[in-house]
C-alpha cells in the first residue's frame, strides 16, 4: 500500500492482498501473521487505531499426511550410520527432537544419570524449556558417547547425512521430520500416553492426537523400542563418513 497511510489500511484491503498473493494456506497464514506483527507495533506506537489484521480470515490449514520409518528402515539407518551421525539419527528416532534442536544440542545436555535431555528454551520451537526421557535403547545406543563434549551434530551435517541415508538406500525415500513422526508415532502406541507424549514432543495433546494416533499397530511399536545396538558392536568405532 505505498499510497496509503497506515491508519488508512482496512480489514479489507489485508484481505484483498493477502488473496492475491495466491499462496498455499500455510504460507498464507504465515505472512498474516507476520503483518499482524507490524501492525501490533504501529498500534503500540499510536499510529493507528486499531490491528485490522485481526478481523482478517484466517486460511483453513489440511493437515498433510503423516510419513514414518519402518522398523526395518530405522534399524539399517542406524546399522549403516558413520560414528558421528548415528546419534543425531538416533536422537531423533528415539527422542523425538527436531532436527533443528538437534543441530543445537551440547553433549553436557544429555544427562545419562537421570536419563534425561535438555532442550532449552532458547532452541525449542515453542520458546519453552522442555526434559525428554531417553528410554533403554537410546541409552545404548549413545553409552558409547557418554564424556563427550561440545555439539552432538557433527561439521558437515548435510554431506554426512546423505552419505548415510544412501547407504542405508534411503536417500530417496527421506520423508520430513521423518524420525520425529517415527518417534511420535511408535511412542504413542507402545505407551498409550498423550499427554506424556505432548510434553515429550513440546507440542499440544490436540497435536498429538490429531497426527500420530493409530499409525502403528502395537506389534511393530514393540519392535521398535527393541532396536538396540548388537552386542559386539563398538559403536563409536563404526565406518567414519
Amino acid at each position: 500500500f505505498p499510497d496509503r497511510n497506515v491508519s488508512e489500511i482496512t480489514t479489507a484491503d489485508i484481505d484483498a492482498w493477502l488473496g492475491r498473493l495466491n499462496l498455499g494456506p500455510v504460507t498464507r497464514n504465515t505472512f498474516r501473521r507476520d503483518v499482524r506483527t507490524l501492525f501490533s507495533f504501529a498500534l503500540t506506537r499510536r499510529y493507528c487505531r486499531d490491528n485490522p489484521v485481526l478481523a482478517t480470515s484466517k486460511a483453513k490449514e489440511i493437515d498433510s499426511e503423516i510419513k514414518i520409518f519402518s522398523v526395518a528402515q530405522t534399524a539399517k539407518l542406524l546399522e549403516e550410520a558413520s560414528a558421528e551421525m548415528l546419534p543425531v539419527f538416533a536422537i531423533g528416532a528415539f527422542a523425538g527432537l527436531r532436527q533443528s534442536e538437534i543441530k543445537r544440542l551440547d553433549w553436557d545436555q544429555i544427562d545419562f544419570d537421570s536419563g534425561l535431555i535438555e532442550v532449552k528454551a532458547k532452541h525449542s520451537k515453542t520458546a519453552a524449556r522442555r526434559l525428554v526421557t531417553m528410554q533403554p535403547n537410546l541409552l545404548m545406543w549413545l553409552a558409547p558417547y557418554r564424556g563427550r563434549v561440545g555439539s552432538v551434530c557433527p561439521n558437515n551435517f548435510r554431506k554426512r547425512s546423505a552419505v548415510d541415508r544412501n547407504r542405508a538406500k534411503l536417500k530417496e525415500n527421506w520423508p520430513t521430520n521423518g524420525l520425529r513422526h517415527s518417534f511420535g508415532s511408535y511412542h504413542l502406541a507402545q505407551f498409550k500416553d498423550v499427554a506424556a507424549l505432548a510434553l515429550q514432543m513440546g507440542n499440544s495433546p490436540d497435536v498429538i492426537f490429531r497426527h500420530y494416533r493409530e499409525l502403528v499397530k502395537p506389534k511393530e511399536a514393540a519392535r521398535y523400542w527393541q532396536i538396540k545396538p548388537s552386542a559386539s558392536e563398538k559403536i563409536v568405532s563404526m565406518r567414519v563418513a
